[in-house]
């Protein structure tokens, strides 16, 4: 892992981190990243980047598991990117919100009901919504018959 000048805690950031270090999520972020020939980073707050993450799932510029911020690009397109990052923050806070590794399962179903009424896995995903969707890069909400032909 390099170093990074990083951003400092808050008392919230504090205590998510430490959650999501209980719940597992950040250990098997770290562990996802290492398989996946990423390069982590601390970036603070209790968050770590890992980029250069060589798998093509999931489909995203970036995703987060637990404290642990992947994404196939390198350190500088992703630190060019700080809404995208705060985006990406907020699932940070939501591992810690939903016992960790038990929000992948919860995220998914979600991705399925999102894919059923809107066509893509963002629209209807509260936690896609709940993290800002347009911070994500993603397009409002819409639903499958509001598509132009």
């Amino acid at each position: 892992m390099s170093s990074d000048p990083v951003l400092p805690h808050t008392r919230w950031t504090r205590v998510r981190t430490v959650l999501n270090w209980i719940n597992l999520s950040t250990p098997l972020g770290l562990l996802i990243a290492r398989i996946g020939g990423a390069s982590i980073t601390r970036r603070g707050r209790g968050t770590y980047l890992a980029t250069g993450y060589r798998f093509g799932f999931p489909v995203a510029s970036a995703f987060t598991i637990g404290s642990v911020i992947a994404s196939k690009h390198d350190l500088d397109w992703v630190r060019a990117r700080p809404v995208l990052l705060q985006h990406e923050d907020r699932h940070c806070t939501q591992y810690a919100f939903v016992l960790g590794v038990v929000m992948l399962p919860f995220y998914f179903l979600c991705v399925g009901i999102s894919y059923a009424i809107a066509g893509d896995h963002s629209s209807y995903n509260p936690f896609e919504r709940l993290a800002n969707l347009a911070d994500g890069n993603y397009p409002p909400p819409r639903t499958r018959f509001s598509r132009k032909p």
